[in-house]
């Protein structure tokens, strides 16, 4: 089922998505200070290109540098890519087929928003390897 719904999610959706992101990591990679945030952007990208069986943990080394390098991105480029992210679920979210698609879509939020210190998994990894 999941690949069904990557595939669909991959048409409509996630390959407009990858795109931004690819454009925003591309921007931020032009100085060296952003090459971090570039890579964040690559990663999240790659998770929004394909999201179902995948999801996002915290890492446990992740301390208060990732939260003010998250303030910085969230500046910088989350909050329009948050932005596509929302208007993109509610245009998902008008079919009934779309509103797995959407609700995908609000799942892509938070991490569009606070990339940094997130690891992106495979679903069935998230708790097994993490203690």
């Amino acid at each position: 089922m999941k690949t069904i719904l990557n595939l669909i999610w991959l048409v409509i959706s996630g390959f407009w998505l990858f795109l931004g992101y690819l454009v925003a990591g591309l921007l931020l990679c032009v100085t060296i200070i952003g090459i971090p945030f570039g890579v964040a952007a690559f990663r999240i990208g790659v998770y929004a290109l394909w999201p179902f069986g995948y999801t996002t943990v915290e890492r446990r080394d992740a301390g208060a540098p990732s939260f003010v390098v998250n303030v910085l991105w969230l500046i910088l480029a989350g909050w329009w890519l948050a932005l596509g992210h929302i208007l993109t679920g509610l245009a998902l979210c008008v079919t009934i087929i779309g509103i797995p698609l959407g609700i995908a879509n609000f799942k892509l939020i938070p991490v569009s928003l606070f990339p940094l210190g997130r690891e992106v998994v495979r679903t069935d990894q998230a708790f097994t390897d993490r203690w």
